[in-house]
């Protein structure tokens, strides 16, 4: 592991990762000596973890009536501005259609990063020559494909293209950085990162060289062998011990946490404003101790979670589509101890939608497509598989109560992600319909409750 100034550069070739936790602590340390210039430097760009390419729309016909929330496809006039000369947001700025452009200002800066970090070819080109492009789908950071021109060859090692990736506000504390970094080096050292993989991990920007590989889309999720797979892979990463806190805190923590700021906001749009009002009338911290209760009383294994495995965070590695393992799981900002039923529920809920749309609200929601229970039992059996250790006269008895257990946990997907899209309207630049996204996360919750609960 080499640490270079303020960059953590994690390389690794043969088959082990030497990480120490001197070196896990030297890194935490670099990072927190950083924080206060990392605060200074952040533009308050959009937060983490759903990065899905253009080309993964998905063209599936309709499966009957959808619970979307209406879109709205007029672009409309400069929104009124607060008392402090800000909008909430520039989210919703966008209604013709998805932004594909890069301002000249981030251009600039991307430009500066990739040449002063990558080095090698990347400091004999021009800003002119230099190529970027904006990854769609990305919800929670804002997300960049950065490219040596085809006629550049690298000089060394330094990659001819890499994913930079800009923090969003959500995800700036210091602890959630550190956590990500070195959580990054383990899961490397344990074969979950591809090898041969480099790493540049900066403050609020990251360089990620991927393997050759493409995303899933959301279509996907139901194929028969990638949802066996993808059942597997989540097998695995429960098994693991990481050196973290092993209550699980994470999940009513998190939620807690971002109750608390959606009691205090307050929007100047009139859109959001009709929105917002909509949505208290849930009376949402009345219904999220509901919530508590019903969970409370959901037997659930607490074990490593990633908590966002979503079409957008699985790999396809090239050349091994016809392989049982071809399948890797990415982005690892809300991993953590956490109830295994969240996993399992949160990734239902991601059969629903699509963030690839490119038009708004940049969404679009099938909650037909939620699998269904030969789907889930499917799903359920390849996990139990994997994990092994199952009595055969236990097994039906373990499956029942494990449907029961992802459905139940599904409705506090929809109440986090719920709480996330209000807050991410208010602060984020990424082109999205976060209100209308908490809308209907909140309308399937209150649905689906009254199916599972």
């Amino acid at each position: 592991m080499l640490l270079l100034g303020r960059i953590g550069v994690i390389t690794y070739s043969g088959s082990v990762l030497s990480l120490s936790l001197r070196s896990i602590g030297f890194l935490a340390r670099k990072i927190m000596n950083s924080s206060q210039r990392a605060k200074c430097m952040s533009d308050g760009a959009g937060s983490v973890g759903r990065c899905v390419e253009d080309d993964a729309v998905s063209d599936r016909p309709a499966g009957g009536d959808s619970l979307m929330a209406a879109e709205e496809r007029h672009p409309r006039s400069a929104s009124p501005r607060g008392v402090n000369g800000e909008d909430d947001s520039e989210a919703e700025s966008h209604q013709d259609g998805r932004n594909v452009d890069v301002d000249p200002e981030t251009r600039r800066r991307a430009f500066s990063w990739c040449r002063d970090f990558l080095s090698g070819s990347w400091k004999a080109i021009s800003e002119h020559d230099f190529q970027i492009s904006i990854v769609s789908g990305g919800l929670s950071n804002l997300l960049y494909m950065c490219s040596l021109p085809d006629d550049v060859q690298p000089t060394g090692v330094e990659p001819r293209r890499v994913l930079l990736r800009i923090y969003g506000a959500i995800l700036q504390g210091v602890d959630s950085l550190v956590l990500e970094s070195v959580m990054f080096a383990i899961l490397a050292e344990r074969d979950l990162k591809p090898k041969s993989q480099i790493l540049y991990a900066l403050i609020i920007r990251s360089f990620f060289f991927l393997p050759q590989s493409n995303r899933l889309c959301t279509e996907q999720l139901g194929f028969p062998e990638i949802s066996a797979e993808i059942a597997s892979k989540m097998a695995r990463f429960h098994r693991m011990e990481m050196p973290f806190n092993k209550e699980p805190k994470w999940l009513f923590a998190t939620i807690d946490r971002y109750m608390e700021q959606v009691k205090t906001i307050k929007f100047v749009r009139e859109a959001h404003i009709k929105k917002f009002t909509k949505l208290k009338k849930y009376d949402l911290p009345a219904e999220l101790e509901n919530l508590r209760s019903l969970l409370a009383a959901t037997p659930s294994p607490v074990v490593f979670c990633h908590n966002d495995v979503q079409e957008g965070n699985i790999l396809m590695l090239d050349g091994r589509e016809n392989s049982s393992d071809k399948l890797m799981l990415i982005d690892f900002e809300y991993s953590s101890y956490n109830y295994r039923g969240f996993d399992f529920g949160n990734h239902f809920c991601e059969w629903i939608y699509d963030y690839t749309y490119n038009q708004w609200p940049f969404y679009k929601a099938k909650v037909e497509n939620y699998p269904n229970r030969q789907q889930q039992l499917r799903f359920i059996r390849h996990y139990l598989s994997e994990k092994g250790g199952i009595a055969p006269a236990d097994q039906a008895r373990i499956e029942e109560d494990m449907i029961i257990e992802a459905n139940r946990f599904a409705l506090a997907s929809h109440f986090l992600w719920g709480l996330w899209s209000i807050i991410q309207a208010k602060i984020s630049k990424i082109e999205f319909g976060y209100m209308d996204y908490a809308q209907h996360r909140f309308d399937t919750y209150f649905k689906q409750k009254k199916l599972f609960s």
